[in-house]
């Protein structure tokens, strides 16, 4: 992992994390206005929030050893890296253009995932249940649900090429979350400048789409 990449994790995420606000926020507000009784102690309040957060950003580092692990077995040899950087690196680009709001590709992903049934039970369950297990239980779905930013590290780890440095990637982006989603009750008077981030990690995501498949075309024709 060289610097433009973690220049680039970091970026993406802290710029971008304003969008998890939408996504994520009703998980936040599910924790603080179902699980935890108003009358919960505050040490004990954090302690809920970290244990939620910690299944979140387990799920993340999961995602990411996997995509990691995948990127390494595909990538066998220059031509396919550079197949997969390009195939990538196109798929940033496109995620990019819905996160600027020019598609609604991300909207109906990630809109449409909760409709579903059997989601639907599953969250219900976890969100209503007040087991220790059940706050950790809720981060680990949340983690898994479809997201634009998810998509985009997801992928940035399978170029990675590693299950380590994938989980790596993963676990920045879920660290770089936590000020935001922390922040969720008290960063609404900030909503003038979430669009804007918002847009400025997008640029980013489309920049860096080109920039990895420019650089996997010319690998590509390196190896032939």
């Amino acid at each position: 992992m060289n610097a433009i990449n973690f220049t680039t994790i970091l970026l993406v995420a802290f710029t971008g994390s304003v969008h998890c606000i939408g996504m994520c926020g009703g998980f936040v507000a599910a924790l603080s206005g179902y699980k935890i009784n108003k009358n919960t102690s505050l040490n004990k309040q954090i302690f809920f929030h970290f244990i939620y957060h910690l299944g979140r950003i387990s799920s993340y580092a999961l995602l990411g050893a996997f995509f990691g692990f995948l990127g390494r077995v595909v990538s066998l040899s220059d031509n396919m890296q550079g197949f997969l950087w390009f195939i990538v690196g196109c798929f940033m680009m496109v995620l990019g253009v819905s996160l600027m709001g020019k598609s609604r590709f991300l909207t109906y992903l990630e809109g449409s995932f909760m409709l579903k049934p059997a989601v639907k039970k599953i969250y219900n369950f976890v969100r209503t249940s007040k087991n220790l297990s059940s706050f950790y239980l809720l981060g680990v779905f949340n983690g898994f649900l479809p997201c634009g930013l998810v998509y985009f590290f997801a992928a940035f780890a399978a170029v990675s090429g590693s299950a380590f440095w994938g989980a790596v990637v993963m676990i920045i982006f879920g660290l770089c979350t936590l000020p935001a989603m922390i922040g969720f009750s008290f960063i609404l008077e900030f909503f003038k400048i979430r669009y804007v981030m918002i847009k400025v990690a997008a640029t980013i995501v489309i920049m860096y789409g080109i920039y990895l498949s420019y650089g996997g075309y010319t690998m590509m024709l390196g190896a032939s």
